[in-house]
């Protein structure tokens, strides 16, 4: 919801008849739209300490707080500092929120259900997004802030229902609450001896202890264990954002009033969020069925090359409007538009936030998670701040070819880079960045499966 807002928002907040008039391409439209990207990376510094030190649970239950704060704040702004203010503190919240929802579902689920499970996430954003666009439609903006601060409210009151996660309370030495917390998670038929071994065992192995000084975390978080996963997922939410994701989310009713359609821009952004929720949930399937590798591939190039589809429709606009031509095929913008969301919800939208949940170690999943979370909303802030900028300078047909080239270069990163970690085990990934296994698979040249090797005196099993 906090995505959406500013797309429907700023288009009412621009008529002549507006309680709060803003221009279009102002400064003030700008603040609006990437303000809330301001207040996320603090969130999600925050939160990353907050896992750690108060556990998943209480962490989940304080980030509604300034969420529910952030939209009253909007829906009863009276002049344009306390839309300001709203948007600030509900991208506090949605930034908060973002790396404890995907760390508790990791740390809860078994790891054939664990990738879809938190791709659930990225469905909800495309949710909010589809809300946002649909009530826009048919609701003023402060009307549409009241009614999203209900979300907040909801989940707040639901997640006193739920138990601590069974990795946190062993990591806190309390084995017998962390059996009764994975007896619940499991069913009351499921035996979960086995399971509760494991993690034991592996918390004793990796000497699993709650980190007390600023020294022992600092440590902690330059071991490879921590620092190669971090370094990947920070160079994956580089490329994904700067691939123009957010913009096309933030802008999304403005983009096709400018992209030359003749279909109305309002119904254009609905049927866009339906689109969006339909691709998410698709995705969450094919995640759990592909894996991470050939999804992420699919968005690189899918993006990179409908926003140059995108950006070369816009030159050609352009190019009728100045030469008194005709403008044809009006539906290539739409298509080009509608290829990027369903290619970019595939790959983008859902797996470098799925393996935030799997790629850290337990000690610090919560921090660098965190860590993770605040840099992949400081790019955010960065593209939706820096788009009018970037617009009016390189014109926006030049923007949108500009994204689209970043994400095919990106391809060819993720391929050589990006670990393959479907259905292995948090300790087994864990294992691979610490240099103990070879169990995830990248595109590396000479990377190739093993095969069974036979020392001299030993005999096949």
């Amino acid at each position: 919801m906090a995505f959406g807002f500013s797309a429907i928002a700023l288009p009412q907040l621009q008529e002549p008849d507006s309680i709060i008039p803003i221009k279009e391409g102002s400064t003030e439209e700008s603040w609006i739209a990437s303000m809330s990207s301001i207040g996320t990376p603090i969130g999600c510094l925050v939160s990353g300490y907050m896992m750690d030190m108060f556990g998943r649970k209480r962490s989940l239950i304080i980030t509604e707080i300034p969420a529910l704060l952030g939209w009253l704040l909007v829906a009863s702004a009276t002049d344009i500092r306390m839309i300001y203010a709203g948007r600030f503190f509900v991208g506090l919240g949605s930034g908060m929120v973002g790396a404890p929802a995907r760390v508790y579902t990791s740390e809860v689920t078994q790891p054939h259900l664990r990738g879809m499970l938190i791709a659930f996430a990225s469905v909800g954003v495309s949710t909010g997004v589809l809300i946002e666009y649909a009530l826009g439609s048919i609701v003023t903006w402060n009307v549409c802030a009241g009614i999203s601060g209900i979300l907040p409210l909801t989940a707040l009151l639901l997640m006193f229902f739920f138990p601590e996660t069974p990795s946190y309370l062993i990591s806190r030495n309390k084995p017998d609450q962390a059996e009764k917390a994975l007896q619940k998670f499991r069913g009351s038929t499921y035996n979960v001896n086995q399971e509760m071994q494991t993690l034991v065992e592996f918390s004793n192995k990796n000497n699993i202890k709650r980190l007390t000084g600023f020294r022992e975390i600092v440590c902690a978080l330059l071991k490879p264990n921590a620092l190669k996963p971090f370094t990947l997922l920070f160079l994956y939410f580089l490329i994904y954002q700067w691939s123009g994701t957010n913009v096309i989310t933030f802008y999304a009713v403005e983009i096709f009033k400018d992209s030359g359609t003749s279909l109305n821009k309002y119904l254009a952004a609905v049927i866009l969020g339906i689109v969006r929720l339909i691709s998410t949930i698709v995705a969450c399937v094919l995640c759990r069925r592909y894996g991470r590798r050939p999804l992420t591939m699919l968005s690189s190039i899918g993006c990179g090359l409908s926003m140059i589809g995108l950006g070369g429709y816009m030159w050609y606009k352009n190019y009728t409007v100045e030469n008194n031509l005709t403008l044809v095929a009006t539906w290539i913008p739409v298509f080009c538009i509608f290829a990027y969301t369903i290619t970019c919800t595939m790959g983008f939208l859902v797996i470098p936030w799925v393996m935030i949940g799997e790629v850290y170690p337990v000690q610090v999943r919560g921090i660098v998670g965190g860590l993770t979370t605040m840099c992949a909303h400081s790019f955010i802030f960065m593209v939706v701040k820096t788009y009018p900028f970037l617009a009016s300078s390189l014109t926006r047909h030049g923007t949108f070819i500009l994204y689209g080239c970043i994400s095919l270069f990106g391809t060819i990163y993720f391929y050589i880079c990006l670990p393959e970690t479907k259905n292995r085990t948090l300790q087994e990934i864990e294992d691979y960045f610490s240099g103990r296994g070879n169990a995830l698979m990248t595109g590396k040249i000479g990377n190739k499966p093993k095969v069974l090797e036979v020392k001299k005196g030993q005999i096949l099993p």
